[in-house]
């Protein structure tokens, strides 16, 4: 499927939010305002999942098409697909995960890596148009990642750290992120293809963590008009209950505007806390999906049986 093209838009809008599709052959997700949650699966990822890692590393994808199945049939609306694993060819690996997971399910990928080579050989692969994670706002990565994203007509990842690392003054991740889309403006991204990451720290660490996310969340949107993301689970690393920390953080930030999260879908408590804020976002009509989500067997209605 082509992917629809957009004029580029000099300059920003203040409180215009745009929409960022995100498409597989035949399936698009798109990541907006005044859309539904865009759920981002994490799970294809080896890092802290040592038996994923030492399976992908052998050439063995069943796992990897375990999770892909599964994040579907949970509500996933785009697979993170990422193969960083030392001492492989991180790139073939990377294709083959990226095909195998096209192959079993039709979701959008997000392609994750911080190889460029991995990337580019993973956009070589994609078909449709796919969401690159990620770029930073260092220079040298910016001057590689952009064109490769220019050239693909894919969306990108912006995460809010450069040169001199990540800040704890949230007005200067904040200039960070005005500063990618920029970039991809320059280079002929379209800026509603930038999705902005915050930076989600630990809270057990950084106290103000969430409120710094918050903070500018609140700015990419009111100022920049582009969307947001966040490795979600980040938010509650070394602390007990992190379920329900995580639950918790992703209501909050919905409601300061965060538009797609990578996150674990498995989790029961982390698509109810979604779902939720979807109904009070009014980005769920009637309640419906709430509703299917949450309607027992007993309360469904029955079919009558038909006499003979």
């Amino acid at each position: 499927m082509a992917s629809p093209s957009y004029p580029t838009l000099k300059g920003f809008s203040k409180g215009v939010g745009l929409d960022t599709i995100i498409e597989s052959k035949s399936k698009a997700a798109i990541i907006g305002p005044d859309k539904p949650f865009t759920i981002i699966g994490e799970r294809i990822n080896p890092t802290g999942r040592k038996a994923l890692a030492r399976e992908m590393a052998a050439n063995d994808f069943s796992r990897v098409e375990a999770d892909a199945v599964a994040q579907t049939e949970a509500g996933a609306h785009i697979l993170d697909v990422n193969a960083g694993i030392p001492m492989i060819d991180e790139p073939e690996v990377l294709a083959q995960a990226i095909k195998l997971v096209m192959s079993v399910t039709d979701l959008p990928i997000s392609i994750d890596s911080s190889i460029v080579d991995a990337l580019r050989r993973g956009l070589e692969v994609y078909e449709g148009k796919a969401l690159v994670n990620s770029v930073t706002g260092e220079e040298e990565r910016l001057e590689v990642v952009l064109p490769l994203v220019k050239k693909h007509g894919a969306a990108v990842i912006g995460i809010t750290n450069d040169e001199t690392g990540i800040s704890h003054d949230p007005d200067e991740r904040f200039e960070v992120a005005k500063k990618i889309v920029e970039r991809a403006i320059d280079h002929g991204i379209p800026k509603e293809d930038v999705v902005i990451d915050p930076l989600v720290m630990p809270i057990g660490a950084v106290a103000t963590a969430g409120k710094a996310v918050f903070h500018i969340v609140r700015r990419v949107q009111q100022e920049l008009g582009v969307n947001t993301v966040c490795g979600a689970s980040n938010v509650s690393f070394g602390l007990p209950n992190r379920e329900t920390l995580n639950a918790y953080f992703l209501s909050m930030a919905i409601s300061n505007g965060l538009t797609s999260a990578i996150t674990n879908p498995l989790v029961k408590e982390t698509m109810a806390s979604i779902q939720a804020s979807n109904v009070f976002m009014g980005n769920d009509e009637n309640c419906l999906t709430w509703i299917g989500a949450n309607r027992s067997e007993s309360d469904r209605p029955r079919r009558k049986r038909r006499r003979g």
